[in-house]
C-alpha cells in the first residue's frame, strides 16, 4: 500500500493549475447515459473515482475515447443496465447511473452504494423521488431494481438537502413525461454545472442553483460538448495550506465565485488575497488566526473544507470551534491530528480546536478523503518526517497532488 512521506516547514510558493472537479464530473459522465449520441466532456481530472466511473460505464455498454483530460462517450450500444457490487463498492457516486438508467431504457439494477465512511448517506431520497415518477422499486440482495415504462413529471420535496438525490432525479426528469420540480434542492456549483451540461444535451431546466429546479421532460437528449467546472475543494485544499505554512501561490484555472465563504474565512485567518475570472492569489505573511467554522449546505460553508481548517486551526493563533452538521463521523482525522500534537476536544458534532505553536511529524493513517487532505496540510507545517498511510482515498479526489505540493516547493514523495 503506498503511503506519503512529507517532511514540514517549507512555505509553499510558486503557481498551481487547478483540476476539473470530481463531484460535477462524475454525474456529468453519467449524463453520457441519456443519449445515443456522442458527449464530449473536456477538463476531466485524472482520478481513480473518475476512471472507477468510466469503466463501469464501459461495462454498460458505453464507448468512451480518451484524449488529454478530455473524453467523448457514446451511449448508442448501452446493453447491460446494471451497476454490480464491485465497481460501487468504492465508490457512492455510482447510484448516479440509476436515473438516467431508468429514464432512458426503462429499467436499472444498481448496487447499494460504499464509499467513504463518513456517515450515513442513505439512498432513499432517490428512491422516493423514482416512485413519485411512477418506477417500481424494490430492493434484494444489496441491489436496488427500478423499472418503468416511462417516468412522469411529479413534484418532489426533498427532507434533506440531497446533492445527488438533486442530480440523479434532475437526470431522470430531463425524459419524463411532463413536468418535474425538485423542492429543497441542491444549490451546489456541480448541480448548476450539471444542468448546463443538460440543457447543452437539449434538457429543458430552469431554477438551477436554487431550491426549486423546474424540469421539462424531452422525448430525446442530444450529443453537446460541455467543459467541467475547476474544482472549488481541490481550490480551497491548496489556499488553506499555502495559509498554513505561511506562503504565497497563485492558483489558475479556478473561479472565486465558487469560493466564496472559503476565502471569506480565509481573509478572517489573516491572510491577503486577490482574485479575478480564473485566477486567485494569497499571501500569508503572518501566523494565521484561530476561525470558527460551521459546515451546511451550500452557499455555506462546505463540508468538504471542515477538514482542512481543522489543520489549520490547529497551528494558529488562537481557539476554534468547528460544528459539523451534514455528516455524523466526520471527524476521524482528530486522533491523527493529535498524533501530531495538535490539542482538539470533540463533543457531539462540535470540535474545540486549540492552536499551538507547533506540530511535530509522526505516522499517521488518513480514513477518508478530506481526512487525507487535512493531514497533508498538518504534515506541511510540522516539523521532521510525517507517513500518511492509507493514500488510495487522496488519489480519489486530489488529481497528482504530490506532484502539485512538490512544484510549490513542498518536500513530499509517494513511497510503498
Amino acid at each position: 500500500m503506498q503511503k506519503l512521506a512529507i517532511i514540514g516547514g517549507t512555505p509553499l510558493r510558486g503557481e498551481v493549475r487547478i483540476s476539473g472537479a470530481k463531484n460535477a464530473a462524475l454525474p456529468i459522465l453519467c449524463a453520457g447515459l441519456l443519449t445515443a449520441d456522442d458527449l464530449h466532456l473536456t477538463n476531466l481530472p485524472d482520478l481513480h473515482d473518475v476512471i472507477t466511473m468510466r469503466r463501469l460505464l464501459e461495462q454498460m455498454g458505453i464507448v468512451a475515447t480518451l484524449g488529454e483530460s478530455e473524453i467523448t462517450l457514446n451511449g448508442t450500444h448501452v446493453n447491460k443496465l446494471e451497476a454490480p457490487y464491485d465497481m460501487v463498492k468504492t465508490m457512492r457516486a455510482a447510484i448516479l447511473v440509476l436515473g438516467p438508467l431508468v429514464a432512458r431504457f426503462g429499467e436499472a439494477k444498481v448496487s447499494l452504494p460504499g464509499g467513504c465512511a463518513i456517515g450515513s448517506r442513505p439512498v432513499n431520497l432517490h428512491i422516493k423521488g423514482l416512485e413519485a415518477m411512477g418506477a417500481e422499486i424494490s430492493i434484494e440482495h444489496g441491489y436496488i431494481h427500478a423499472k418503468a415504462k416511462r417516468l412522469k413529471g411529479a413534484r418532489i420535496f426533498f427532507d434533506i438537502v440531497s446533492v445527488t438525490g438533486t442530480e440523479n432525479l434532475m437526470m431522470a426528469a430531463a425524459l419524463a413525461d411532463g413536468v418535474t420540480v425538485l423542492e429543497n434542492s441542491a444549490r451546489e456549483p456541480e448541480v448548476i454545472d450539471l444542468a448546463d451540461c443538460l440543457r447543452a444535451m437539449g434538457a429543458k431546466i430552469t431554477g438551477d442553483g436554487t431550491d426549486t429546479i423546474t424540469i421539462t421532460g424531452v422525448e430525446k437528449l442530444n450529443g453537446a460538448s460541455h467543459r467541467i467546472m475547476p474544482d472549488r475543494i481541490e481550490s480551497g485544499t491548496f489556499l488553506v495550506a499555502a495559509a498554513a505554512t505561511g506562503g504565497s501561490i497563485t492558483l489558475t484555472n479556478t473561479r472565486a465565485d465558487i469560493l466564496e465563504t472559503v476565502l471569506e474565512k480565509l481573509a478572517e485567518a489573516g491572510a491577503k488575497i486577490e482574485v479575478n475570472a480564473d485566477m486567485i492569489r494569497l499571501d500569508m505573511s503572518a501566523r494565521p488566526k484561530s476561525v470558527n467554522v460551521r459546515t451546511a449546505p451550500h452557499p455555506a460553508f462546505p463540508t468538504d473544507m471542515q477538514a482542512q481548517f481543522m489543520a489549520l486551526n490547529c497551528i494558529a493563533d488562537g481557539t476554534a470551534m468547528v460544528v459539523e452538521t451534514i455528516f455524523e463521523n466526520r471527524f476521524m482525522h482528530v486522533q491523527e491530528l493529535r498524533r501530531l500534537g495538535a490539542q482538539i476536544d470533540v463533543e457531539g458534532n462540535t470540535a474545540l480546536v486549540r492552536g499551538v505553536e507547533r506540530l511535530e511529524g509522526a505516522a499517521v493513517m488518513a480514513t477518508d478523503l478530506r481526512a487525507s487532505a487535512s493531514l497533508v496540510i498538518a504534515a506541511l507545517v510540522a516539523q521532521g518526517e510525517t507517513v500518511i498511510d492509507r493514500i488510495y482515498h487522496l488519489d480519489r479526489g486530489y488529481e497528482h497532488i504530490e506532484a502539485k505540493l512538490s512544484k510549490l516547493g513542498a518536500q513530499i514523495r509517494r513511497i510503498k
